[in-house]
């Protein structure tokens, strides 16, 4: 089991954006919950585990531990094109080979920022199943800011806090910049940031790729 989580937790960023109290774990069958299903898991977990609050550090007896990296790319497109290109996690789906849908449950705007509740389902192979992951997550969207945050939770109790800048440079390029934080158990930190700033940056060089060439 302590394998399986640590596949999942490999995973867990896959929906970019990013990019999960859970109902229920990981799943290895066919079942595939309803949006109704997913909207029951994201509140529940929201009310749970307050995965939007950005808390202290966990204390050192917690069990619990926290680190940060800032990861960075250049994409050869304009700011206003690569903004609501990469902001979209809708646009992910096909481009990562896990995400399989996104559930979005509300979808709403507060003065200049755009608010999004949603699950990313992705379906992860291990030893000859699939195994389905929900990560639970809200972005704010704040495009007169040129950027925008996500906070996640997935198993085993991962949670995420990011923020996304977009910074036009010369030449009509856009720079993206990605701040990254982590809140894990202390035994998995190390793996959670290794792998999770991995598939960041294997997401930001996806995404540069399809915009560049027009796919976004």
């Amino acid at each position: 089991m302590k394998k399986l989580l640590r596949v999942l937790a490999a995973q867990l960023f896959a929906a970019a954006l990013v990019l999960t109290a859970f109902s229920g774990p990981a799943r290895a069958d066919d079942t595939s919950p309803s949006d109704a299903e997913l909207a029951l898991e994201w509140q529940n977990t929201w009310d749970t585990y307050k995965f939007y609050e950005f808390a202290p550090p966990p204390l050192p007896e917690s069990g619990r531990s926290r680190d940060k990296r800032s990861i960075s790319i250049e994409i050869d497109a304009p700011v206003d094109h690569v903004f609501p290109a990469y902001s979209n996690i809708n646009n992910h789906i096909g481009l990562h080979p896990f995400l399989k849908r996104v559930a979005t449950h509300r979808d709403w705007c507060q003065g200049d920022t755009r608010y999004i509740n949603f699950t990313a389902v992705e379906e992860i192979p291990y030893q000859g199943t699939i195994v389905t992951s929900n990560t639970h997550a809200q972005q704010r969207i704040n495009r007169a800011g040129l950027y925008y945050e996500t906070d996640t939770w997935s198993l085993p109790n991962v949670v995420t806090h990011q923020k996304i800048i977009f910074e036009a440079v010369a030449g009509g390029k856009t720079k993206v910049t990605e701040h990254l934080t982590f809140d894990a158990d202390t035994s998995l930190i190390d793996f959670v940031v290794t792998n999770g700033v991995a598939s960041h940056e294997q997401t930001q060089a996806i995404l540069k790729q399809a915009i560049e060439s027009g796919q976004l």
